[in-house]
């Protein structure tokens, strides 16, 4: 599962050849949820409320960014690093 960007302690991944919908994987600390990438809503998991708050803010700032490295881990290619939330 390739790690597309780090910051503030959070890691986002995607995993290749995931189901439906485009989603991302974050985990801080002891903690891991799934973020849809379209709405930025949690799909599962949980994380605390800052760390939340952080992840939202960048899919709605990297978001088509994000969709292109979910296509290229669909086709099981390696996603590109994504700049982080700064």
């Amino acid at each position: 599962m390739p790690i597309i960007s780090t910051f503030f302690g959070i890691v986002i991944k995607i995993f290749h050849g995931d189901h439906n919908p485009p989603h991302i994987h974050a985990t801080y600390g002891e903690f891991e949820a799934q973020f849809e990438i379209a709405t930025g809503r949690i799909i599962a998991g949980r994380l605390p409320p800052r760390a939340q708050k952080l992840v939202k803010e960048w899919l709605k700032l990297r978001k088509l960014e994000v969709m292109k490295a979910w296509g290229e881990a669909e086709q099981f290619g390696t996603p590109r690093r994504i700049k982080p939330l700064e």
